[in-house]
Parts: structure tokens; sequence; C-alpha cells
């Protein structure tokens, strides 16, 4: 497909003018732009909603969320991959990414390297994916020959495939098992998908990961109960989800932190099932990380018995 062809390519006639308009007028025409990223990823909720249930699945048998892409794409797969072990205590083995021109790609750009086949092609059979593992592919263009080569030899090798694209009928989309298109349209300035497409990618793979983290139990309600607590502002935190949790007042909140070895979750099963440290642990084991489960005393199933 020529690049003329795609919408994420094509001149936006809103913003023809842009370099002779006021700051104030910039900021004001971007803003309105930005508004139809919202209802272009609206679009695509109910795909978004199976590539949730897919991660989780496959996180649940032991795999591994593996995103990989080029350019803004790629630095969006690798953000969202890094902020995953602060935010829910994953391992870092568990979400990882796989970017054009390697990690030195996150902080130059390396523009020639989304051109070569086979550096996608060594770069993710580097990860040896495998049937337990799902790989995110994003690629606002969706024509990107790094990112499709790559998606296609995970798929050869039996891991589950989602491509996250902004345009439609893409040869991304058509060789993934799930496609999520979110056609945001033309950019405010020409070609520079870092902005609304990136935009886009970047609300989805929030949607992703906290969506199949959620439902595998690594956050309680809408708190974030396994957070690493590797500073103080996160000690203050996790204090105050214990409180939240468990309804006790600091001082107790703090001293079973200390208990359990500054870990939140072990915290909050010891209070609120009323457990020694060791039950605590060995409730968390059988629910497989799960707080809720762990708190209620049950065991989490096998991905192949969990009902979606």
């Amino acid at each position: 497909m020529r690049t003329g062809v795609l919408k994420t390519e094509q001149q936006n006639s809103v913003s023809a003018d842009l370099d002779r308009l006021s700051a104030l007028e910039i900021a004001t025409l971007m803003n309105r732009q930005d508004a139809s990223v919202l209802r272009a990823v609206r679009k695509t909720l109910p795909q978004i909603a199976m590539a949730i249930d897919l991660i989780r699945d496959h996180l649940a048998q032991g795999g591994r969320l593996i995103y990989v892409g080029a350019g803004t794409s790629g630095r969006i797969g690798a953000m969202d991959a890094a902020e995953c072990p602060p935010t829910f205590g994953t391992d870092p083995s568990m979400i990882q990414f796989v970017i054009a021109g390697g990690e030195s790609a996150l902080a130059r750009a390396t523009e020639s390297s989304e051109d070569s086949e086979e550096l996608g092609i060594s770069d993710m059979a580097a990860r040896k994916p495998g049937r337990k593992d799902i790989v995110a592919a994003l690629s606002a263009s969706g024509r990107t020959p790094y990112t499709i080569a790559a998606l296609k030899y995970a798929a050869k090798k039996g891991a589950a495939t989602i491509a996250v694209t902004c345009n439609a009928e893409s040869e991304l989309a058509s060789v993934a098992q799930i496609a999520i298109e979110a056609s945001v349209g033309p950019e405010v300035l020409t070609g520079s998908t870092r902005l609304k497409a990136g935009t886009a990618e970047k609300l989805i793979c929030n949607m992703l990961t906290t969506g199949a983290l959620a439902r595998l139990g690594y956050i309680y309600d809408n708190l974030m109960s396994n957070l690493p607590l590797t500073n103080k502002k996160l000690i203050e935190r996790g204090i105050s989800v214990i409180q939240q949790v468990a309804k006790v007042d600091r001082a107790l909140a703090l001293s079973t932190l200390e208990t359990a070895d500054m870990k939140v979750s072990v915290a909050l099963v010891m209070l609120c099932a009323r457990v020694s440290k060791s039950h605590a642990i060995r409730r968390l084991g059988r629910a497989r990380g799960s707080v809720r489960l762990a708190i209620e005393g049950h065991q989490r199933p096998d991905a192949s018995q969990r009902k979606a």
C-alpha cells in the first residue's frame, strides 16, 4: 500500500494553515483534533475487550506479553512494558518489548531499521516466543515491514497475536488473531503519527495491560495492592492502600507492613483474613497473587478451567 493512500499520511484540511496560527490557535486546534481519538478508540472496545481476556489467559498460563513496534509505536510499547512492574508488582519478564533498532532507539530515532524484515524476525526470534506467549504489534500505518515480519514469526512459533493500528484493513491486521484498528484520520502535522495515532496506541496499551492484570487480581478494587515500595512516596501510597482496604489506622497499617517485609499484598491478607504472615503468603501462592482471592481463601483455577 502506498503511503499516500493511508489516512494517517493524508493532509488534514482543518490544519492547512498550521504555520500561520497563533500559539493559542494551534493548541485549540490540536485539542479539538485529539477529541476524535477517543471516538476512534471507542469503536474498537469490543476488540480491546477480546484482547484483554486473551492476554489474561496467556499470562495466567505463565506466558509473556511481548510488545513489538518501530519508532513511536515501539516506544509506546516499551513505555507500557516498563511501567507494569512498578504499578502491578509484576516480574519484568512477564511484559516485554521489542523495538526496531534496539533499546538505543528509545532515546535516538533509528528510522531505517523499520524497513528490515530480517531484523524483525531476528529480534523476535531472540525472545523465543511460544504457545504460552502473546505478541501485540503496534504500527500506526499497519504496513511497517519490521513489525509485520516479527508478528508473522511469532505466530509461526505458536504465539497468540494482536495488531494495534490506526488504518483500516492493513497487512498487519490481516495476520493477527485480533485486530484493533483505531482510525484516527489525518494528523494535524501531516504524517506525524506521534500525534493522534500515538495517543490512540497509548490509550489502547493502557487498557490492555490494566485490564488483563486487573482480571488476574493484581489490584484490589481500584487500588494498587501489589506495588513495590521502592521510595518514600510509594511507601506512603502502600500504607494508604492498607488503611483503605483493611479499615485500620496508620500505625497498625505500618507495623503490619513492616512485619510483612514491606509487601502490601501480604499485609492486606494478614489484616483482612486475620492470619499470620506465613499463612498470608501461602494463601497468596494458592491464589496465584490475587489479593482478593487470598483474602477470601480461594484458589485461582487454571486458565483452562476459568470461564470468561
